[in-house]
């Protein structure tokens, strides 16, 4: 009995020593809150920054005016804060403005003497002065034609009112050298110069003016460059054949003294481009750089 107990006593101890072991429960490990994600880096926009206003002045020929009057806006267009200021006129008046001290930036003759009186007065650089296109010369007369002149002959008819631009406008100039040029020849006779002359009822400052004074009906023919007459459609019209018309080169240049000298040199530049040039063709003028 005493071996039994014994035995018992033996086995429970045993059995407690050799225990199952526990199964260690995992302790949940905590994850530090990640930090707010970094906001890619901005590149702040600076703001529109508006071009400071600027003008830019043009002395240009009087039949200048609808080409010119189409490419300042143009210009405009492409320059930022820009404005073209354009003072149209007979390339006398402007050249004598210019030399006395009228602010300008760009020249645009009929001619080559009056851009020649600005390089001579150090205004404009010699050799900088480009031809920027030709014109020649053609006869306006009325829509009715009260006179109902047909050829150049019926110029020298008595009574006839003739409006001439004056000698010392180019278009008065070429004016002149067209009669000369007429009277050389047999079918006109020496005299004919005379007997045109004895006609001209005006001479006027630059070739708008004789343009109105024709389509007023204060005249009966008139003789202006051939562009003034295409924009002033409803006038009928004579041309002068190339033996005896003139060719008249237009140069043009930015001046020495401009007070915006890039937009100077821009604009000219501008004329003689290729846009630039399409724009005086479309206005009637034969292009330098067709």
């Amino acid at each position: 009995m005493k071996r039994v107990l014994i035995f018992i006593l033996a086995t429970a101890l045993l059995l407690s020593a050799c225990g199952t072991a526990a199964i260690a429960t995992p302790v949940p490990t905590t994850v530090p809150a990640t930090e707010t994600p970094l906001q890619p880096t901005e590149t702040p926009v600076p703001p529109t920054v508006t071009p400071a206003p600027r003008t830019l002045t043009v002395f240009a020929a009087a039949s200048l005016t609808g080409s010119f009057g189409e490419l300042g806006k143009n210009f405009e267009a492409t320059h930022a804060g820009v404005t073209v200021k354009i003072n149209f006129g007979g390339s006398q008046i402007l050249s004598t403005q210019i030399i006395q001290g009228a602010a300008a930036d760009v020249f645009a003759s009929a001619n080559q003497p009056e851009m020649d009186k600005l390089v001579t007065a150090n205004l404009a650089a010699q050799g900088t002065p480009k031809d920027f296109v030709t014109n020649v010369m053609e006869i306006i007369l009325p829509a009715n034609n009260p006179a109902n002149l047909q050829t150049l002959q019926d110029l020298a008819k008595p009574g006839l009112k003739l409006v001439l631009e004056d000698k010392s406008v180019p278009a008065g100039t070429y004016s002149l050298t067209i009669l000369d040029n007429l009277s050389k020849d047999a079918s006109y006779g020496a005299d004919f110069k005379t007997k045109v002359l004895a006609n001209v009822a005006s001479y006027e400052t630059d070739v708008k003016q004789v343009v109105a004074k024709v389509q007023l009906g204060e005249a009966d023919a008139g003789i202006v460059y051939v562009t003034d007459a295409i924009a002033a459609s409803t006038l009928k019209t004579i041309v002068i054949p190339a033996n005896f018309n003139v060719i008249a080169k237009y140069p043009i240049a930015a001046l020495n003294n401009a007070p915006q000298p890039e937009l100077a040199a821009a604009f000219v530049a501008y004329v003689l481009s290729v846009d630039g040039q399409a724009t005086m063709k479309k206005w009637g003028f034969t292009p330098v750089n067709p």
